[in-house]
């Protein structure tokens, strides 16, 4: 019951933040921001949501927010949206954004398979999928399988860049191959121990808790960094 309660607490915080725009209708979807109010960012997410001209990145099934958060706090000059369908997730890094000042950092609250609806065409810089669910039995799920990225060419320009990070090896080696036979661009670099040498590039030094916590298990972090046409 407290849990539940703690629940419901966030989520009538939650409604009143600035930095969170949240779908809860999923047949009829539609976004909302402060106080219930209906927002319509479709192609102007920079201009209208963040107020600025700067590149666009999103975080996939961003959790906590943890990582969104720190990019926004390394990168000020790029706008940053976390999405998850987990509302008390999401509050976790709404709230640290708030509390760190941070106004490139933004959260949508939605099904993955309907971001499509709520981005113009071309608007994404870059896709960023950090630690996501791994679907294990499922591999229609997993959000590099072809009828994923699919749905992500739509919104992301032409040159931009898909990462994925992960500790999970079957993942990995799924999505080299999914990567590699999309035939949509081309994957720039992949490594299966991306600290087992020297870091490819500086953006992946930020650690999500749960990524400290995995490699304190023996876990290797494994990276992928593809390029549309």
């Amino acid at each position: 019951m407290g849990r539940s309660k703690n629940k419901l607490s966030k989520f009538a915080e939650m409604m009143d933040f600035p930095n969170v725009v949240q779908n809860f209708d999923f047949l009829k979807p539609g976004l909302v921001g402060i106080g219930g109010k209906k927002v319509d960012y479709k192609g102007s997410w920079s201009k209208e949501f963040f107020k600025n001209e700067n590149p666009l990145i999103l975080e996939l099934a961003c959790g906590r927010g943890e990582y969104t958060v720190a990019l926004a706090a390394a990168f000020p000059d790029k706008n940053y949206v976390g999405v998850d369908i987990k509302g008390a997730r999401i509050w976790v890094g709404a709230k640290m954004g708030i509390e760190q000042g941070l106004a490139n950092a933004g959260f949508l609250r939605t099904r993955i398979e309907q971001i499509g609806l709520f981005m113009g065409e071309g608007e994404v810089d870059e896709i960023w999928i950090t630690f996501p669910d791994p679907f294990l039995l499922k591999e229609r799920n997993r959000l590099t399988h072809h009828r994923f990225l699919d749905s992500y060419l739509p919104f992301l320009k032409p040159g931009g860049h898909i990462h994925l990070k992960t500790d999970d090896d079957t993942l990995y080696e799924f999505s080299v191959e999914s990567f590699a036979s999309w035939g949509r661009g081309e994957i720039i670099y992949h490594n299966a121990d991306i600290y087992g040498g020297p870091l490819y590039d500086p953006v992946l030094e930020y650690k999500t808790y749960y990524e400290r916590l995995n490699m304190g298990r023996g876990k290797t972090i494994k990276y992928i960094k593809y390029r549309v046409s």
